[in-house]
């Protein structure tokens, strides 16, 4: 996903505060995707206009 003037961008420094809903671990930043993923559960969150949706009725099964 490429970013455009209209998408903001993740900022890094909120995976110091951002854990996993289900697990409370930490979460993996994936730039290319947009998403952060959380290996425990198999989920990756994704990151709308520069916000994580931590829900896991809208996380992706990770492959």
């Amino acid at each position: 996903m490429t970013e455009t003037p209209q998408t903001p961008a993740f900022d890094r420094r909120m995976l110091e505060a951002l854990v996993c809903p289900e697990t409370h671990q930490r979460l993996e930043y994936d730039a290319e995707a947009q998403e952060l993923l959380s290996r425990p559960t198999g989920l990756a969150y994704p990151i709308r206009n520069g916000i994580p949706v931590l829900l896991a009725d809208e996380a992706r099964k990770l492959d």
